[in-house]
């Protein structure tokens, strides 16, 4: 008992020096299981290979540039998707926020075009844009737009009336209350909208490659399946993961923190 206890607390002690090392923990179970369950061979190596193989695989593909090119190519993609996501999404949400008509108007357009899936407008788009980038930035628009609209318009409509009221008493114009208090005010929920916009934008990137393109994480999937590569595939979807990983849980969490701290409703 007494040494799974010093375990313990020497884990504790490296997590609270290095915070990183409590991300990674949680992970080496499952590899150990998929490591162990590879070397049992409970089945074939040919559907499940090892965490070595995968390893290898890595090494090869990061030396011949096939996957640092690919994976530039993905994130490039999902980065201008993006920002003409939210360069659409937020002006539209404030002003659905601010305007009844506009909401009276708008809002069930929103929806119904909400409940269509992104994918669903692939076909169409192919038939429109061919097999390219304008397909794929049309897709992850589509897919980061709405959550960007909704939780904006959310975070307009949860301002306080006496906030209006306030700068419209100390002489404020319209363009200067949007910019000093409606825009602050909404900016937790905008980014939050933009942390669920950029992961829905991901799947969608990573199923848009599968499916029309000609590079990329999820073209390099769906072209190891093509030659039956089982390694490629589990790479991947590793990369995936480890890549969303770092962008929600080391860059987009904290910020979403920091804002709600500065402009909303969190105290310290």
């Amino acid at each position: 008992m007494e040494f799974p206890l010093k375990l313990w607390s020497h884990y504790v002690r490296l997590t609270a020096r290095w915070p990183s090392i409590g991300s990674i923990a949680p992970f080496l179970p499952v590899i150990a299981a998929w490591w162990i369950i590879s070397e049992l061979q409970i089945f074939p190596r040919v559907f499940l290979p090892g965490p070595g193989e995968v390893m290898h695989s890595f090494r090869s593909l990061v030396y011949t540039g096939i996957l640092p090119e690919y994976l530039q190519d993905s994130v490039v993609r999902l980065a201008v998707g993006t920002f003409w996501g939210v360069a659409l999404g937020v002006p539209l949400g404030i002003l659905v926020g601010l305007s009844p008509r506009a909401h009276r108007a708008l809002w069930p357009l929103l929806l119904f075009f909400q409940a269509i899936g992104d994918i669903a407008w692939l076909p169409i788009l192919v038939i429109w844009f061919g097999y390219g980038l304008v397909t794929m930035t049309v897709v992850i628009v589509y897919t980061v737009i709405f959550p960007v609209v909704l939780n904006t318009v959310l975070g307009v409509r949860s301002i306080p009336i006496t906030m209006h009221r306030a700068a419209l008493s100390l002489g404020a114009s319209r363009a200067r209350m949007v910019w000093e208090v409606i825009l602050p005010g909404a900016l937790p929920n905008i980014m939050t909208g933009l942390r669920n916009g950029l992961g829905y934008g991901w799947r969608a990137l990573i199923a848009t490659e599968i499916i029309v393109g000609t590079s990329g994480i999820g073209f390099l999937m769906f072209d190891a399946r093509r030659a039956g590569s089982v390694v490629e595939i589990l790479l991947g979807m590793i990369i995936l993961g480890i890549l969303w990983y770092i962008v929600d849980s080391w860059i987009l969490a904290p910020v979403e923190r920091a804002t709600g701290q500065r402009w909303g409703l969190v105290t310290r």
